[in-house]
């Protein structure tokens, strides 16, 4: 295995948007859950997501392994599975770093 090998995450098999700017993801490995892109609404495009139904327009991309929204936001879906992980092993809810 090469140092590449080891930072490769899982591939998303799934995203929904759920309330209160919640992202569920769902990986191949079987990690799934919620992360949170609340603090995102303030930063340059992502305000677009202040109409709810613009954030509701998700879906996996997966030529491009992303996240992706109409309007031309993608999120990378390696960031979010660490996310998830580190949500998983805290007992304090998680926002999306970037």
């Amino acid at each position: 295995m090469t140092e590449k090998d080891h930072t490769r995450v899982s591939r998303l098999t799934a995203c929904k948007a759920e309330a209160n700017y919640q992202l569920w993801l769902r990986f191949e490995d079987g990690l799934e859950g919620c992360v949170s892109l609340e603090n995102l609404l303030s930063i340059g495009a992502f305000r677009r997501w202040q109409n709810a139904d613009e954030f509701s327009k998700v879906a996996v991309d997966e030529e491009t392994d992303t996240v992706r929204w109409q309007g031309g936001i993608c999120l990378d879906t390696q960031v979010l599975y660490r996310d998830l992980v580190a949500l998983k092993h805290s007992a304090q809810p998680s926002s999306l770093v970037v």
